[in-house]
């Protein structure tokens, strides 16, 4: 099994990141129930040297798409999202949804034809996952609308994957007094979440 973990854990707290904390306690109690599984890493520097799309850009990745050229460079991210057994996104809740950054990792792994394509019936995923799982943190509490979990919900189903599941650590700068103890809750649910994952 293969483990892709897209790590958007951006965070001014470098080490103290309280989104690496909850990505952490996934990892762990994936790599115990799973010691088999190979993990593959989608870093923070790889995901902040991305550059958005501009209309050259996007002829040019056409151009290489109707060729059928898909071991160019430019579709690296989407070749290596699409190949996947499992997929873990981590990211901060910022300003209703997440960091810029993943929001262009999430271009570069869109690539029609090759993560997903289109017929008469419409949008149809092509990614090999099982199940995608999005952890987030943040200052305000929990929202049943955010932005991150609702896109990153559909996005698992335009790509094809059954299975969405998402941990939200929220309030934690709201209920400053209660930090701790929610996102030491949310590490447990994301770790027995992992471990049947």
């Amino acid at each position: 099994m293969r483990l892709l973990f897209v790590d958007c854990c951006i965070s001014q707290r470098g080490q103290d990141s309280r989104t690496r904390r909850l990505a952490d306690a996934f990892l762990n109690a994936f790599r115990s129930a799973h010691p088999e599984a190979e993990l593959e890493t989608v870093p923070p520097e790889t995901l902040l040297a991305l550059r958005p799309f501009d209309p050259e850009g996007l002829n040019e990745r056409d151009a290489l798409a109707s060729a059928g050229a898909w071991d160019a460079p430019v579709f690296a991210l989407a070749r290596q999202f699409r190949a996947a057994d499992a997929v873990v996104v981590a990211a901060p809740f910022w300003d209703l949804s997440y960091p810029a950054a993943l929001r262009t990792y999430i271009e570069h792994i869109s690539a029609n034809g090759l993560s997903y394509h289109y017929d008469e019936a419409g949008c149809h995923g092509d990614c090999a996952a099982g199940g995608l799982v999005y952890l987030t943190t943040g200052g305000d509490f929990e929202r049943e609308d955010s932005a991150g979990v609702i896109h990153w919900r559909q996005l698992a189903a335009m790509f094809g994957i059954p299975r969405f599941e998402y941990v939200f650590a929220g309030g934690l700068d709201a209920c400053p007094e209660k930090g701790e103890e929610t996102l030491a809750a949310a590490c447990e649910l994301a770790g027995k979440l992992a471990a049947e994952f």
